[in-house]
């Protein structure tokens, strides 16, 4: 158990990626408290923000994937295609949703136009620009090439 867990703890294919999140949403967080004056807890676990944390995590992991196990191996494949899946979804899905929420919640708070009554606001910050998506893809470049 014990060689299970050091084994784990050592593995830079799971450390640095994890490392690399919490640093950029710690970022984030940092930015929005002296940008806002506001604390916002939700900025260290919340998506969307300059740069993108989910391209920089799976940037870096396809990274580390291809200098261990080399470009030609079937897990570098993988690893690559899903850094490409979660950029996509990123910029494009993610992002649609978030300008939708937005204009949702722009509808239900004019008033006289509808009825509906809400509990909370849709979350409008869910996806990235193709700017933030690049920068954090870079992030995870360089660290990917670092380490």
């Amino acid at each position: 158990m014990k060689n299970t867990f050091i084994g784990f703890i050592t593995n830079k294919c799971i450390y640095l990626p994890i490392l690399l999140w919490f640093c950029i949403q710690l970022f984030k967080l940092i930015y929005d408290l002296i940008s806002t004056k506001k604390f916002n807890f939700k900025r260290i676990i919340g998506a969307g923000g300059m740069p993108s944390s989910h391209s920089a995590v799976v940037t870096s992991l396809a990274v580390l994937v291809g200098k261990s196990c080399g470009v030609n191996s079937e897990i570098f494949a993988l690893t690559l295609i899903v850094a490409f899946v979660v950029m996509y979804d990123a910029c494009g899905v993610r992002r649609a949703a978030g300008k939708q929420a937005k204009v949702l919640n722009e509808i239900v708070n004019t008033p006289g136009l509808t009825n509906i009554q809400v509990q909370e606001k849709l979350q409008e910050a869910l996806g990235h620009t193709p700017v933030q998506v690049f920068v954090g893809a870079l992030i995870g470049l360089i660290a990917g090439l670092i380490i």
